[in-house]
């Protein structure tokens, strides 16, 4: 199976230390937070992994071509100001993809069995997402069987997708992970009609008031979402603990 890392976020959030280190490559334990998403990809056997680039762009290019990371790296460069989102990233490199393939943002430092999870995927489905119950502001919402309905802002009440106007206290609700698994034989022919900038969770939750998209949840899951200077220390913490070894 293929893979996918979303490198080309700007990391606004991560300033002013992504202004000149992209932070793809912002290091945790010493240790460059891409290189650490491709070595676990690598050795679940996922491979050739598609790496999206495009702010600080050169900086990424050189740091893949000048590293061995254990697995064939395939670059989709996207040229502009600004990045084409997870959406566009993924519309963009379609010609690098094929099949079922794995997404992983690249910020998100975690101890997931990734063969795990491959072997959960449900291979019916548009995708397949790893959810896990912790506290958020955002959920997404399935039905009992673990059916994609729609998204919530809890701190604003907005509702997305097939749930919104209907009770959503009957449904699950779960925070997304940043990784899933997705089938380019059904997802790139429904992206046709899309713009060349979109997120892809606006293109799941259009998506699945007509086709499958799975959660699968991930029991006892250590995760941290590296978007602020203070997701960034608690994972330096956690790295010297010796949690999430490479």
């Amino acid at each position: 199976m293929k893979a996918m890392i979303f490198a080309a976020g700007l990391g606004t959030r991560l300033r002013p230390l992504t202004d000149t280190v992209p932070k793809a490559l912002v290091p945790v334990g010493g240790v460059p937070m891409l290189e650490r998403v491709a070595r676990k990809l690598g050795k679940a056997s996922l491979g050739p992994i598609v790496v999206n680039v495009c702010h600080l762009a050169d900086k990424v290019e050189s740091f893949v071509e000048g590293r061995d990371l254990g697995v064939k790296i395939l670059l989709s460069r996207e040229d502009g100001l600004e990045p084409l989102e997870t959406g566009g990233g993924i519309k963009h490199a379609a010609r690098l993809l094929d099949g079922r393939f794995l997404l992983h943002n690249v910020d998100m430092l975690s101890d997931l069995d990734i063969r795990q999870f491959v072997s959960r995927d449900d291979p019916d489905s548009l995708a397949t997402l790893l959810v896990n119950d912790r506290p958020s502001d955002r959920y997404l919402l399935f039905d009992d069987d673990m059916r994609l309905v729609g998204w919530t802002n809890v701190l604003t009440g907005q509702v997305k997708g097939p749930a919104a106007g209907k009770d959503i206290s009957k449904f699950r609700r779960y925070a997304f992970c940043g990784i899933h698994i997705i089938s380019a034989e059904k997802a790139f022919p429904l992206m046709d009609g899309w713009p060349e900038r979109f997120g892809i969770m606006d293109f799941y939750l259009d998506a699945c008031s007509t086709q499958l998209i799975r959660g699968v949840v991930a029991d006892r899951l250590n995760i941290i979402d590296i978007g602020s200077p203070e997701t960034l220390a608690e994972a330096e913490r956690a790295v010297s603990q010796g949690l999430f070894a490479l």
